[in-house]
C-alpha cells in the first residue's frame, strides 16, 4: 500500500500538534530572514536578525553598509561571509524593482508572476520564494527544505534522485494547496526529531508503511 500525504498528515499530528499557520513578518523581512536561516538553527538565524534589524535603522542601511561590518553582525546566523553579499545583492535588486521596500503587492499579482518576481533575485531558490510566499503571504505555495525533501524521499512520495528544484513542483501537485503549510511543518519537526538524516529513529516513527524503515535494533 503507497501513502498519501493526507495519511502522513494524519499520522504525525498525534506527536507534534496540529500547526496553525502565524504570519509574522513583512514580505521583505521574510524573505532576509529566510536567507539567515539557510543551513543553520532556527535560534541562530533568529538572534542574526535581530542583531540586524538593532544595528541598522532600514533597508537602505543594510544595503549600503561596509560588508565586513555586515558580515560581523549577522556573524551568530553562520555562513556569513556568503550570506551578507546575498542579502545585499537582493536589497539593491529590490532597491531597483520596488523603490518603497514594500512587496506587498505579490500577494494579489497571479501565483507564478508572484513566484518567478522572487526568482528573479539574486540567489533566491525555489524553497526561499515558497517560505515569502506561504509564510508571509498565505499564499499556496509549498517549501521543501532538506527535511521535507528527505523525508519525503524516504517515504516514496517523490523519487528518491529527484532534484530540490523537482521536489517543490512534485510534492506541490502531490499535495492539497489548502495543506502546503500544515504538510510542511510537520515534515520539518519529524525530520528534525526522529526521521534524522543520519539513524533515524525508526522504530519510534508512527508512519506504517514506511519503504524505509530500519527494523528495531
Amino acid at each position: 500500500m503507497s501513502l498519501i500525504p493526507e495519511a502522513i498528515m494524519e499520522a504525525l499530528e498525534p506527536l507534534y500538534g496540529r500547526p496553525r499557520p502565524t504570519p509574522s513578518h513583512d514580505p521583505l523581512a521574510e524573505l532576509i530572514l529566510t536567507v539567515l536561516s539557510q543551513n543553520t538553527a532556527d535560534t541562530n538565524s533568529g538572534r542574526a536578525y535581530v542583531q540586524l534589524m538593532r544595528r541598522y535603522p532600514n533597508w537602505d542601511a543594510v544595503a549600503a553598509a561596509p560588508l565586513d561590518e555586515l558580515v560581523a553582525t549577522i556573524q551568530s546566523g553562520g555562513l556569513a561571509p556568503q550570506k551578507a553579499p546575498r542579502i545585499q545583492a537582493i536589497l539593491r535588486t529590490v532597491a531597483e524593482r520596488s523603490p518603497d521596500w514594500d512587496l506587498s503587492f505579490l500577494e494579489t499579482v497571479p501565483l507564478e508572476e508572484a513566484r518567478a518576481w522572487l526568482r528573479a533575485l539574486p540567489g533566491v531558490g525555489p524553497k526561499t520564494a515558497a517560505c515569502v510566499l506561504l509564510f508571509s503571504l498565505g499564499r499556496p505555495a509549498l517549501p521543501v527544505d532538506t527535511h521535507v525533501e528527505r523525508v519525503s524521499k524516504r517515504l516514496g512520495l517523490i523519487p528518491a534522485k529527484a532534484t530540490a528544484e523537482q521536489a517543490h513542483d512534485l510534492l506541490e501537485a502531490l499535495v492539497d494547496p489548502e495543506d502546503y503549510y500544515r504538510f510542511h511543518m510537520l515534515l520539518i519537526k519529524h525530520g528534525r526529531r526522529i526521521c534524522a538524516a543520519r539513524r533515524p529513529d525508526c522504530p519510534r516513527c508512527p508512519i506504517i508503511p514506511c519503504p524505509s524503515r530500519l527494523p528495531a535494533l
